[in-house]
């Protein structure tokens, strides 16, 4: 570059040097060409105002320090110098005389007594249009630099006009820092020195450069000889050729996210304009859209061929070369030698010895009828300098061999493709994890419960990232009772999911406790407050009573269910009390009685389902209740209809659909018995003889011996340790036997370990040993203890003591 008197085919270099307060201490003749400002009037200035410039053309998405106009970097620069980092970009910029101006700039920070910034600038507007688009600021250590000492000498040519001390302050930082020079799609550096500025030699740089994102054989014909004269001419047309080409490749891929779409969107590019056949394979990890490979590859790792491409003959090379085969390539080959050093192998002709030689590496594999007389040339697909796959590339006989230029093109091929393809990566491995996420957190329900059926239907939504915080429920009781849930988390994504599983282990834990409707709500909507989360949340939370044969219901803000009557197959949306949704705070929750009979479904959903664009929520819930009295022949295809009336695909609907169906059988009068006891040890007795007999009237004979062994223990322990006057004794028969022993103590009861000559808990260690389940909870009188037993087992018991 030239910094004084311009001299035709040089491009003036400004530098700039800023002290502490921001204000210009030197200032070159190149300066006062590009901006229009004479040294006078530019020393004690502030730089911002002389040189503004703005916001970066062509970002470089690859290099964290660019993006930003030299004004904007100034603003952010260390006071001091010290401990900043250089940077470089393009952008427009205001001179005086010529207006608005393209500026190619690089930027240092100082540490020195009174100097704070090193500021480079050079006009771009001389290079050609081709070169200058392909060119970026940046820098790279010296000695990475062909001719690099003798480069470290020449520094100070490019700094005039200062002190040696200055000077030699400023070099030293610049060396350690990085020589700026211009970058041609990352793969040529020209070093910015005072020859540098020949238009003529930066552009024929940079043509030569521009080859690295081009991908298109020459423009003559194979073997035919060009005119020298039109060499240039002729080189510059394969550029031109080879950027059109890889414009079109970059925009034929990656068109989705579909992983599989893009593995053949990425082979299919290269033929037959660059290649004649073309082999994709990808590591095990990549094509399973699991997380990032680790590690290096080696003799070990398995890859897959996942798409072939050629222009031979349809099925030539299914059997040499199948897609979907799985192998791990041997080390003395060109395949291994890409994926481990992650750079292009090119052999310009594959003769018959290497064909051999490559052949005999691969067991009960005969390549050579593919390779032999080919040129060969491997590509790495790379993302964050990891190897992802490798591309096989080869052209027949007869055709122009690859070469260097094609190398290069066949890189840059390989990058576009390598980050396309890791996005896909990257998406299906998304996902994968939202799907797992989501199945993790979506209950495992039993379709059969006491007294109740259930069926349920998950759909996640078709947003990026698919999770959603739409959720289900069924929740076992005390008393053959059934709690029935359906919540929507508002907002989506892994927030969302997040919260709804906080919320809706908080509803298994205080179902468990067997609150009233109402009050679980009113608790949930408290921690929701206490969680600090700014979400709300939509619940409705039903208690399903076979034996009363009615639903207790307290609703959030949920949609309505929907009840289908078995009487007359009539559906009506039950009117409830309508509560603000959990995370309002401060608001009361009501509960209402619905009475129910045998047959009857209750259809209860998240408003995903009912809910489309642009259309009123009442039209998806006649729907909803319209498809809801569909006859049906078994729950799943109940559920069935409903998705496939109100799911119509037609894309209107974004958000998961969360479906509950429970048909509502009730348990038969004659299924159950109750008793009254007294709070007297005789009692014992009466209870062991009441069980006998309504288990011999229900044909449960064998049943007896453990139930009356479970019911004397846990009418002990109420007799015992409670001053109740009064106790209950309930049987309920289901597939298991229900037993129940309520008194009026509020006090639950533990179960404690086993001490040494004690007594106390005695009991209770028995039902837990013989007992298929067993709990205690309160109640609005007091407590119940229950068990459960398996009337399986009782019967085979009872056939061994027979």
């Amino acid at each position: 570059m030239h910094h004084g008197t311009p001299v035709p085919g040089r491009i003036p270099l400004a530098v700039v040097v800023v002290g502490s307060a921001g204000l210009v201490t030197h200032w070159s003749t190149g300066a006062r060409r590009l901006f229009g400002y004479d040294r006078d009037e530019a020393v004690g200035a502030p730089a911002s105002d002389l040189m503004p410039i703005g916001g970066a053309l062509h970002e470089d998405p690859d290099d964290g320090h660019r993006g930003t106009g030299l004004d904007d970097w100034l603003g952010r620069a260390p006071a001091d110098g010290a401990g900043g980092y250089p940077s470089a970009g393009r952008a427009r910029s205001h001179s005086l005389e010529r207006g608005s101006v393209e500026v190619l700039w690089w930027a240092y920070p100082l540490a020195g007594p009174e100097e704070r910034l090193l500021v480079l600038a050079a006009d771009a507007e001389p290079l050609h249009s081709t070169a200058r688009d392909q060119v970026f600021p940046g820098f790279a250590p010296h000695t990475a630099l062909p001719g690099g000492e003798d480069l470290a000498d020449r520094l100070p040519d490019i700094l005039p006009g200062m002190g040696p001390a200055l000077s030699g302050r400023i070099v030293s930082q610049v060396l350690e820092l990085g020589y700026p020079v211009l970058e041609f799609s990352h793969h040529q550096r020209i070093p910015v020195t005072p020859d540098w500025g020949t238009p003529k030699y930066a552009e024929r740089a940079a043509r030569r450069a521009a080859l690295t994102a081009t991908a298109v054989p020459r423009a003559q014909a194979p073997g035919a000889p060009a005119d020298p004269a039109d060499a240039p001419d002729l080189e510059y047309a394969a550029v031109r050729e080879r950027l059109e080409f890889l414009n079109e490749v970059s925009g034929g891929i990656g068109t989705s996210l579909d992983l599989a779409r893009t593995i053949r969107e990425v082979t299919s590019a290269a033929v037959p304009r660059f290649t004649d056949f073309a082999g994709t394979h990808l590591r095990a990890a990549v094509l399973a859209g699991e997380g990032f490979p680790d590690g290096p590859p080696d003799v070990t790792t398995v890859w897959h061929r996942v798409w072939v491409e050629h222009n031979d003959e349809p099925g030539r090379w299914d059997d040499t070369v199948p897609v979907g085969e799985a192998i791990a390539f041997p080390e003395h080959t060109p395949f291994f030698q890409c994926m481990v050093t992650g750079e292009p192998v090119l052999i310009p002709r594959i003769g018959e010895e290497l064909a051999n030689r490559i052949s005999g590496q691969f067991e009960k594999r005969d390549l050579r009828p593919l390779i032999n007389g080919r040129s060969m040339l491997v590509v790495p697909l790379k993302a964050r300098n990891v190897v992802l796959g490798f591309m096989v590339l080869m052209r027949r006989d007869g055709r122009t061999p690859f070469d260097d230029m094609d190398r290069t093109t066949g890189a840059e091929l390989a990058a576009r493709a390598g980050l396309v393809l890791d996005n896909a990566r990257m998406y299906t491995y998304q996902e994968n994890v939202a799907d797992t996420l989501q199945d993790s957190m979506l209950p495992q329900l039993t379709p059969r419960m006491a007294g109740c059926d259930t069926a349920t239907r998950y759909l996640p939504g078709t947003r990026l990232g698919r999770v959603g915080g739409d959720w289900f429920d069924s929740i076992k009781l005390p008393g053959s009772r059934t709690a029935l849930v359906v919540g929507d988390v508002m907002g989506h994504g892994l927030n969302s999911a997040a919260m709804m599983g906080q919320l809706r282990t908080a509803v298994q834990t205080m179902a468990a406790l067997d609150l009233p409707p109402e009050q679980l709500l009113r608790n949930l909507d408290d921690l929701a407050q206490r969680l600090g989360e700014h979400y709300l949340a939509t619940c409705l939370y039903a208690v399903y009573d076979p034996i009363r044969s009615e639903l207790r219901i307290a609703n959030a803000g949920h949609i309505p269910p929907v009840l289908v009557r078995a009487a007359d197959g009539r559906s009506v949306l039950l009117d409830l009390p309508t509560g603000a949704p959990i995370g309002v705070g401060g608001v009361a929750f009501e509960a209402a009685t619905v009475p129910v009979a045998p047959g009857d479904r209750l259809v209860l959903c998240t408003d995903g389902l009912v809910e489309v664009r642009g259309q009123d929520i009442g039209a998806g819930l006649a729907a909803l209740c319209e498809s809801a009295a569909h006859p049906a022949a078994s729950m799943d295809d109940a559920c069935d209809t409903i998705i496939r009336a109100l799911n119509t695909g037609d894309g209107g609907r974004k958000d998961d659909v969360a479906l509950l169906m429970a048909r509502l059988n009730g348990i038969p009068a004659e299924h159950t018995a109750a008793w009254e006891l007294e709070r007297a040890p005789a009692e014992v007795r009466r209870a062991r003889r009441l069980v006998r007999g309504q288990l011999a009237e229900w044909g449960l004979e064998a049943a007896a011996p453990t139930a009356e062994v479970l019911v004397s223990e846990l009418v002990t322990n109420a007799v015992r340790h409670t001053e109740s006057r009064r106790l209950g004794l309930r049987l309920v028969r289901t597939d298991v036997l229900l037993c129940e022993v309520t008194d009026e103590d509020h006090t639950l009861p533990a179960l404690l370990g086993p001490g040494l000559g004690e007594e106390s808990g005695r009991g209770l260690r028995v039902v837990s040993g013989l007992a298929r389940e067993w709990g205690a909870s309160h109640t609005g009188r007091g407590k119940a203890v229950w068990f459960e037993q398996s009337l399986v087992s009782a019967a085979r018991s009872g056939s061994n003591v027979r």
